[in-house]
């Protein structure tokens, strides 16, 4: 059969001693890894000013529409601590070091901490910062390519679950705020 599978396993092995101490980062890790590296703690820290936003949200939402809100919110911010805690042990994964630091979180997140004053304030400024997690995922996602297929699965995972909350978010404003109803 032409097109037969390969490999050459001694090679393999031999390739598999060199420098063990990179862990998972191998000779056949083709991404530009202090890059990678970055790009993942800016989105750790996107992920924590998200989870911190959303939880604000659910404490402090009053309101008639406030309970079926707050539990959209403390669903998120479950969601966006998970993204963080699987991007963190990617950074580990790859030899670096998670930056959980709070000095400086919000310049290292793409998207801002904006408390909003009213539900349909919170509801809007959440939509926001999934709109900017949804762009800034994308980008990531085709830098990557496939350089590191491990790295751009996990990112395309999370992209998925922005997306819901995007829609989540679109659709409570589309039913709290007359205004933004469509035909």
């Amino acid at each position: 059969m032409s097109g037969d599978f390969v490999s050459d396993v001694k090679a393999i092995r031999q390739r598999a001693r060199k420098h063990i101490e990179q862990g998972a980062v191998t000779d056949g890790y083709k991404g530009n890894l202090d890059v990678v590296l970055k790009l993942l703690n800016d989105a750790l820290a996107t992920e924590i000013v998200c989870v911190l936003r959303y939880k604000r949200h659910y404490y402090v939402a009053k309101g008639i529409h406030s309970k079926s809100v707050t539990d959209e919110f403390l669903e998120h911010a479950g969601e966006e601590q998970e993204h963080a805690d699987q991007i963190a042990a990617r950074i580990n994964q790859l030899g670096g070091e998670p930056d959980f630091s709070p000095d400086g979180l919000t310049s290292r997140s793409h998207s801002e901490y904006i408390e909003g004053e009213s539900l349909l304030d919170m509801i809007r400024e959440d939509l926001v910062a999934e709109r900017i997690a949804i762009e800034s995922y994308t980008e990531m996602i085709h830098y990557i390519g496939d350089s590191d297929p491990t790295t751009r699965k996990m990112l395309e995972g999370i992209l998925a679950v922005e997306e819901e909350h995007a829609e989540d978010m679109a659709t409570l404003l589309a039913s709290l705020d007359p205004k933004k109803k469509t035909a």
